[in-house]
């Protein structure tokens, strides 16, 4: 076992004090996921300046698939990390072998199966999802494009999230920088005229050959000596059955919640749709509004991932913490860092609103194009204000955040599954419908704060129970 357990990660996750390891492990998680959430907006940013804000609107559109990929990777990800975690805490290194090869296979199988569906589907997908005659074009360009690369995409994901569970959250920061890097990088030279002039095209060229690098980093990082996961390249092929129910059952939370998130897309895209002829602007067609109205979504989209991100790095870095100390039955480590991690998660998505208030109208000009001067104004006057609106919330989503990761952590699917579902699903697509009948296109954005507080407020008082469980489970041991 020496052999392969990394010495100074089980000293560390074990006996650091709890708050300078939640920032030893938080800040390379913040700073990778900042990253990899600002190469999303500079996709975008470049796909505007290049083709049009319409085009926003086709990446949106071929949002939903990607998100599943994620969704694919983060279940296997979390699930294989906290049976990971937690057999790191009891030392049991052939559980850990297990849970490792079994992911990779499984997460290749998953991930092959929704490439094909989408690829044969592809026209009716498109539609399902929302597409306008202003975008259907270019989503499919970009989607064709995307799916020869999602398989290294989803096992970047997932072998990202074994990383950290591990204690390497420098080489899991790596690999996030790497793939946003190669993103940026790539981007203006396929997207530009002065380059490839290859449009929505060339951002999923670029996509494409970041994500397959940054896989290929980590997944390198994971076959060194120096590594504690134990790849075992000569057995990949065998699937450990148990090992594989318990990470699916465990990782499940995580892709209800992305996977609502995509469902959440098309259900706005569509709403979008059907409501387009409720707002009288001028100088556009009800076909022009929607279309706009799915490129402000699209942008709100990528500015929340930009600005919750740092705040999921934090978290990223608390869920070793659980996990490891949880199977080494340290429940008073538990529940320090759990007090601890949602106090700088509330400051934090607090300072996010405010910063949004301020600076929504600079923000949403950043996405204008000059040749589109008379729409402009409705872009940026519309969208700055649905900003403003849906972040209205962030402060109320701290607890569901922090519960359903601790869940996931300590093992408990099903709790974590409830939370999980709660805000995405639960109440966001009742909402939707209910509010856009009486308010219109601006239901929508309303239908993020009702669910936020509503889950939010309940979250935080199933915290509080937990945290007092925690703290009898102290005073037993």
């Amino acid at each position: 076992m020496d052999q392969t357990l990394n010495k100074k990660n089980d000293e560390m996750l074990r006996h650091m004090s709890i708050k300078k390891l939640l920032i030893t492990l938080a800040i390379p998680s913040i700073l990778a996921m900042i990253v990899n959430a600002l190469y999303n907006l500079v996709d975008t940013l470049f796909v505007s300046m290049a083709v049009g804000t319409d085009a926003i609107g086709a990446l949106t559109i071929a949002y939903p698939v990607q998100l599943i990929i994620l969704a694919i990777g983060l279940m296997l990800g979390v699930g294989s990390a906290s049976v990971f975690s937690r057999a790191f805490g009891r030392r049991d290194l052939e559980t850990m072998k297990k849970a490792v090869n079994t992911a990779i296979v499984l997460n290749v199988l998953l991930t092959l199966t929704v490439s094909l569906i989408t690829y044969i589907f592809l026209e009716d997908l498109l539609i399902f999802f929302g597409a306008t005659e202003g975008n259907i074009d270019y989503a499919r360009d970009y989607i064709l494009i995307i799916l020869i690369a999602l398989i290294p995409f989803s096992l970047g994901v997932m072998m990202n999230n074994l990383t950290r569970a591990e204690g390497r959250v420098r080489i899991a920061m790596w690999s996030l920088v790497i793939g946003a890097g190669f993103n940026i990088a790539l981007d203006p030279i396929f997207i530009f005229d002065w380059g490839l002039g290859l449009g929505v095209q060339g951002a999923a060229y670029a996509t494409a050959i970041a994500k397959t690098s940054a896989f290929i980093y980590i997944f390198a990082q994971a076959l060194s000596k120096k590594s504690s996961l134990a790849i075992d390249l000569k057995h990949i092929y065998k699937i450990d059955l148990k090992a594989a129910k318990e990470m699916l059952l465990v990782g499940l939370p995580s892709f209800a919640r992305i996977a609502m998130g995509s469902v959440m897309i098309i259900v706005v895209n569509n709403l979008i749709k059907n409501y387009a002829s409720t707002v009288d602007i001028a100088t556009m067609t009800t076909e022009d509004i929607a279309t706009m109205y799915q490129s402000i979504y699209g942008v709100i989209n990528r500015l929340l991932r930009f600005a919750l991100m740092p705040g999921f790095g934090l978290v990223q870095g608390m869920v070793p913490i659980i996990g490891y100390n949880f199977g080494a039955k340290k429940f008073g480590r538990v529940h320090e860092v759990m007090s601890f991690a949602s106090k700088l998660l509330l400051a934090y998505f607090t300072f996010a609103l405010i910063m949004i208030m301020f600076f929504s109208p600079a923000l949403f000009s950043i996405f204008t194009k000059g040749d589109e001067a008379e729409n402009i104004e409705q872009f940026i006057n519309l969208g700055s204000s649905a900003f403003r609106i849906v972040a209205l919330g962030f402060s109320f989503i701290t607890y569901q955040v922090i519960l359903s990761s601790g869940y996931q952590a300590m093992g408990y699917p099903l709790r974590a599954f409830i939370v999980a579902l709660s805000r995405r699903f639960i109440l966001f697509i009742p909402f939707a419908y209910l509010l856009t009948h009486y308010m219109g296109i601006d239901g929508i954005w309303w239908t993020f704060v009702v669910a936020d507080f509503v889950t939010g407020i309940l979250s935080y008082i199933v915290y509080k129970i937990e945290m007092k469980q925690l703290k009898t489970r102290i005073v037993r041991i």
